[in-house]
């Protein structure tokens, strides 16, 4: 279709508002409480331009008569704020404790530790894990995979390239970014680039965390931060439970900063502030 309404501003009735909220409840169990309806309509509007639709009203027949539409409106709703190495102490705990405890009793030819970014946004959690984990692989003895994975198309292309901006790697220590990152040149210039040999080490794919877990294989730690502050107690405990039951024994569960287990049903041990053990 073709953009007519370029400076359009559209109004969201509070019927439409509801429509879309459900629909995205019903797609990622993200809750769009009343206090988020001017940030929907805002960061819908640019949608309904693109698509030359004239009002809300015709963007909810669009939805219903064009299911994959969820996809956009998900990218369009979904929060990506993150950064390098966030909350860096759920990366030292994990490499100076949990490493230990994970690889103890694992003989050499199972040295193999299998990782979820769950929510993983444009790569920079599963990227800072990536090096994390590379800075003690000799000295454990250890290799080590990562599977990454957000419900949002757009942020997912961005993490794949593994290109920043300088100013979004303002914070990371020089010595892991002359190890691991690659100053841009020519157009590139005043960017850089995840190397080569941490971009392999991640798979970075399409999940939502409402859907049934569909891969043939468990991990041994798992990073959800800052996502389940979206979600309602019930789908909390759903999707707690779901990380409980493809972690291995002794696996860690590392949540936001301003999350908690508390008041959710669940197995798993508490090791310290937003850190847990099955």
């Amino acid at each position: 279709m073709l953009n007519n309404n370029t400076h359009q501003n559209f109004e969201l009735g509070e019927k439409d508002f509801n429509f879309i909220r459900n629909r995205v409840y019903e797609e990622c169990g993200i809750n769009l409480h009343e206090g988020k309806k001017e940030l929907v309509r805002s960061r819908l509007s640019k949608r309904l331009r693109d698509l030359g639709l004239k009002s809300f009203k015709e963007y909810k027949l669009f939805l219903e008569q064009n299911h994959e539409e969820s996809i956009n409106l998900l990218n369009a709703i979904s929060t990506n704020l993150t950064s390098f190495f966030r909350e860096k102490k759920h990366f030292d705990f994990l490499t100076e404790k949990g490493l230990e405890a994970l690889l103890a009793s694992r003989q050499r030819d199972k040295r193999v530790l299998k990782c979820w970014s769950a929510g993983c946004s444009t790569g920079e959690e599963p990227y800072s894990l990536a090096c994390a984990l590379d800075m003690k692989r000799d000295f454990y003895n250890f290799d080590f995979h990562i599977m990454a994975t957000d419900i949002s198309t757009d942020v997912l292309d961005k993490a794949k390239m593994g290109i920043y901006e300088m100013s979004r790697v303002a914070g990371v220590e020089i010595s892991i970014l002359k190890k691991y990152f690659q100053k841009g040149t020519g157009q590139r210039k005043g960017s850089v680039r995840v190397g080569r040999e941490i971009r392999s080490k991640i798979n970075f794919l399409r999940f939502n965390l409402m859907e049934p877990y569909r891969f043939n294989f468990d991990f041994d730690v798992i990073f959800c931060r800052n996502v389940m502050i979206y979600f309602e107690k019930k789908i909390q405990s759903a999707v707690v439970n779901k990380f409980y039951n493809v972690l291995n024994p002794g696996g860690y569960l590392f949540v936001g900063h301003s999350e908690s287990l508390m008041n959710i049903e669940h197995k798993f041990k508490y090791v310290e502030p937003t850190i847990y053990q099955k």
